[in-house]
């Protein structure tokens, strides 16, 4: 829809005030109820926007100079202007959730084909002239103007093409069910219809309510009939059958008896028949079949006997539906969750009937476990997805700030899209806050999937703040908010450990901490720009979950630091234990601002969910610092030797102390670290054997540590391989330091290159030379997606699967230093076995070589399964990590602690024959197009392990 609103008269323009005057709304009082409400919320948003409201006025016939709101068939008005041939509703008439906004003489008119298609009408309208759908939520402002003139034309919305658009309030505790209690007394019909004008403003139209301990209908009747009157669908969530909540059961458990169907059918047909008959007049989403007593798998473990008691289940609820209803259960809207262990069941065969909706699922991390299967195509209930942007369970917790961003969330949605999933789009938003930009984003995408292009997400963020903050500094906004997601997504909250980062290779903690720190400046910055009736949706939407996060990540890296320096005996050691303390502080304090200063303490109690020193997947009961140690200083001073590439420190090693190599071509610059492990100062000499080893420095005076680099004067080092030494000298103390040089003929090309002398080298997935199109498809740049700059996914993503002849490819150079095997890996986003009667596969060759096929499935663990079939058990803890001070290895990522999900990549390796050293072509060929790659690694090297991997140098 274009923006329509202009703020001059222009040529038959119409007018919704200027001078001081609001144009008056019109509606037919036989209208909705919805529909008057919606109308009296315009007039709001006009007062608002200009200073005066609208008056709101009831009849049957148009007004001059006023605004016609109303539904086709329901208004009186709107039929008027049909029948006297004054608006063609044609183009919406009988249609879902559409409507057209005309301007039709001296009157605008907001035409509905049904209620929700009105009210969507009314608050498009709000939006335009400046009413963010946050302004309540996230406190956005209103953007304020003294004139808004609607632009001569017709603008028609036409259909979503999501049916059912939603979210799913769940893991409210402590976090929502605290604010809600605070500031209207429960979790109640005070709190929803906040929440139901929300969905309603973002143009979405379905809700599962809180239910840890919530009884939506129960606990506030008004809570139901509200929905109703506003145009919510209800539902209940994927394990809450025929529309009873879980603590509606728990308050009869005693009355009603075992959830368990094989013992108690007709107690359990009573219990739903009653919830049935109470919801019978509203409009509701019915979840069909069961699972255990409290969101667990039934029975006891059997699939093939679970299955025939849930095929009995879902017969004798449909009897139920046609008993309460009167009429064939396929005319009331049903869905099937095919959540955890269902899963199973539905791979073993069980299926509902033709007209229930099958509700797919994620892993519970952001990454859809089946793309629509082509047998459920024409299903005449559709196919439907849960999705989680918040999630408490298997395989970890991840519920605190925003860790999805917008080009995850179109590359995952548009898959599931792509291929049917289109009749409902329900999203675990958890407490709601502070998941607030991809509730955005996931709602307006479901109206029309095609309408933002992976090209266009950053558009689309931009847009979003220019929204809620104006466009002075939406771009400054959008970049901030993408990148604090995508940070968190690098590595979230409740999955740091103070071992993951390297601390000596690559530099790749400094690098981190950087990122983070430099977007914490520029968001704290920024904040003294944004004016003042903004600063508190700024601080909820930007600040707050960019500092807190940046805190949070900097916690873990203090913590690491410590624990390695602490190894090797640094005093400095006890800097980052306090550098931890302090910012475990400033966490405290900026959930204390959230909570108890911003919006006039509007927010108090939300942001108080654990997030920093989780064990195993569920929360701890309070915040906890990870392993700190206190170096105790020697009495008297001593010196310490660390090099790059080590967490040892000499004297004390077993090993001698040498640097990884240099060479020629990547001209690497290395370092010496010379510390004190005890009182007083360590005064020192450097000093090398070889005249064109040069050093920063050559001698010191050290009362903690000072850092020496290392660099080679390489016109004047020898041809070939040479050997120097850097001694590092303390009175009779001697530290030798090895260093290795090579100097070769550099490689040339008329292209650009990855490669070198010297171990790994990582090559981003869109550096590519060459991109050449299969018969079917064509490899396309996925931007901002992944860790790096952008990924490459297959366009489009239901081509059919192929063989390498035949496939799209990309061609990368490298250089190789030496023949024989290199190891390649291939980094993919950990795509789930969305198809297991094909594969998940994808080819890698070198040159003319036979391409290698990989199965990304091959060694696959559904993580999801693998945390959630034991009944999301409280034992569950992390594997241990390797010894302290030892680094989290890129190398390892087949083994060891490391999680594909929790590192959000998954890496295929194999090993290819090179015949010569010297240039070559990396070839990466579709095989299925459903898998994202993001880089490739080659030559991983065991001695300098990292999280990231070396970094992508192009020659």
């Amino acid at each position: 829809m274009p923006q329509y609103i202009q703020h001059n008269a222009g040529p038959g323009a119409f007018k919704i005030s200027a001078s001081g005057v609001s144009t008056r709304i019109c509606i037919d009082a036989d209208d909705w109820k919805g529909v008057t409400r919606a109308a009296n919320d315009l007039s709001d948003d006009i007062g608002k926007v200009t200073g005066k409201a609208s008056a709101l006025v009831t009849g049957t016939k148009p007004l001059a100079g006023a605004i016609l709101v109303g539904t086709i068939g329901k208004s009186k008005i709107i039929d008027g202007l049909i029948a006297s041939g004054k608006i063609d509703v044609s183009a919406v008439k009988g249609k879902w959730e559409s409507f057209v906004i005309q301007t039709v003489g001296s009157n605008l008119v907001i035409a509905g084909s049904d209620k929700r298609g009105t009210i969507f009408g009314i608050y498009d309208v709000s939006e335009k002239i400046g009413v963010s759908p946050w302004y309540w939520w996230a406190d956005a402002p209103v953007q304020k103007s003294s004139t808004l003139y609607v632009k001569a034309g017709r603008y028609v919305q036409s259909s979503p093409k999501v049916k059912y658009r939603g979210i799913f309030i769940n893991d409210e505790s402590p976090s929502f069910s605290g604010w809600a209690r605070t500031k209207f007394g429960g979790i109640n019909s005070k709190a929803y219809v906040h929440m139901f004008e929300l969905l309603l403003r973002l143009k979405a139209n379905y809700l599962w309510p809180a239910m840890w301990g919530n009884a939506f209908n129960e606990d506030d009747p008004m809570s139901p009939a509200l929905a109703d009157e506003y145009g919510i669908v209800m539902g209940t969530s994927h394990h809450e059958p025929m529309m009873r909540a879980q603590k509606e059961y728990t308050n009869r458990k005693n009355e009603i008896g075992a959830w368990d169907y094989v013992t108690n059918a007709e107690n359990l047909k009573k219990f739903w028949t009653e919830g049935l008959e109470r919801n019978k007049n509203f409009d509701n989403l019915i979840t069909m079949g069961m699972r255990g007593d409290g969101d667990v798998a039934m029975g006891k473990g059997d699939d093939s006997e679970n299955i025939k008691t849930l095929k009995n289940v879902v017969s004798d609820q449909r009897d139920i539906i046609k008993k309460v209803y009167g009429k064939e259960p396929s005319e009331v809207p049903q869905l099937w969750a095919i959540f955890t262990e269902v899963q199973r069941y539905y791979d073993a065969g069980l299926n509902v009937p033709d007209d229930v909706t099958l509700l797919f699922c994620d892993n519970n991390w952001g990454y859809i476990r089946r793309t629509g299967p082509a047998k459920e195509l024409k299903r005449k209930g559709g196919m439907g997805m849960y999705y989680h942007i918040d999630m408490n369970g298997g395989p970890w917790n991840d519920r605190w700030v925003n860790t999805t961003t917008v080009p995850k969330l179109r590359e995952q949605f548009n898959l599931a899209y792509q291929t049917g999933i289109d009749r409902i789009w329900i999203v675990n938003v958890g407490d709601l806050k502070p998941k607030e930009m991809p509730i955005d984003f996931i709602m307006r995408y479901a109206w029309d999937p095609t309408a933002i292009s992976a090209a266009q997400t950053s558009s689309y963020l931009v847009d979003w703040a220019t929204g809620i903050f104006g466009s002075k500094n939406a771009v400054e906004i959008a970049d901030i908010v993408s990148k604090y997601s995508k940070y968190n997504l690098m590595r979230k909250a409740e999955v740091q450990d103070p071992r993951i980062f390297s601390f000596v290779n690559y530099h790749e903690a400094d690098r981190v901490l950087k990122k983070w720190k430099d977007l914490t400046a520029k968001a704290e910055a920024l904040e003294s720009k944004i004016p003042s009736e903004a600063k508190d949706a700024y601080y909820q939407l930007v600040l707050y979950p960019t500092k807190a996060s940046a805190g949070v990540a900097e916690i873990y890296l203090a913590a690491g630091r410590n624990n390695v320096y602490a190894k090797q005996g640094r005093i400095s050691a006890n800097d980052y234990a306090k550098r931890a303390r302090d910012l475990f502080e400033l966490d405290k304090s900026l959930s204390a601002r959230f909570n108890d200063s911003i919006a006039n303490t509007k927010w108090q109690k939300m942001m108080s969910d654990v997030h920093i020193g989780y064990r195993q997947w569920s929360m701890p009961a309070q915040n906890s610092l990870p392993n700190l140690i206190e170096v105790t200083p020697l009495a008297t001073a001593a010196l310490g030797v660390a090099v790059e590439g080590s967490t040892e420190a000499w004297p004390g090693a077993t090993g001698k102390a040498g640097l990884p190599q240099f060479d020629a071509l990547d001209q690497q610059q290395y370092y010496i670290d010379v510390f004190n492990r005890g009182t007083g100062t360590v005064n020192f000499m450097a000093k090398a054997n070889k005249p064109w080893i040069k050093l920063s420095a050559n001698k010191g005076s050290v009362a903690k540590e000072q850092r020496i680099l290392v660099n080679i004067d390489w016109k004047n080092a020898p041809q070939g391989s040479a050997d120097g030494l850097v001694e590092i000298v303390q009175g009779d103390v001697n530290i030798p330091v090895t260093i290795k040089t090579l100097k070769v003929a550099v490689p040339v090309a008329k292209t650009r290159y990855y490669g070198g002398f010297s171990g790994e080298f990582t090559i981003p997935a869109n550096k590519f030379v060459k991109n050449i199109p299969g018969k079917e498809a064509t490899w396309k740049v996925l931007p901002d997606l992944g860790r790096a700059d952008a990924c490459m996914g297959i366009y489009p993503v239901t081509a059919a699967s192929t063989m390498p002849e035949n496939a799209p490819r990309l061609e990368y150079q490298v250089f190789l230093a030496t023949g024989g095997q290199a190891k390649v890996c291939v980094g993919i986003l950990p795509t789930q076995d969305i198809n297991p009667a094909r594969g998940l596969r994808i080819a890698v060759g070198i040159d003319d070589g036979k391409p290698v096929i990989l199965d990304a499935r091959k060694g696959y663990v559904d993580t999801f399964n693998e945390y959630t079939q034991a009944n999301l058990s409280h034992s569950l803890v992390l594997k241990p990590l390797p010894p302290l001070g030892t680094d989290y290895a890129l190398v390892s990522r087949r083994q060891q602690r490391r999680s594909e999900i929790f590192d959000n990549l998954r890496w295929l390796d194999t090993n290819l024959d090179v015949k010569t050293p010297g240039m070559h072509t990396i070839k990466i060929y579709m095989i299925d197009p459903e898998i994202v790659l993001e880089r490739i690694a080659v030559n991983p090297d065991d001695r300098y392990p990292s999280y990231l991997g070396a970094p992508s140098v192009a020659h």
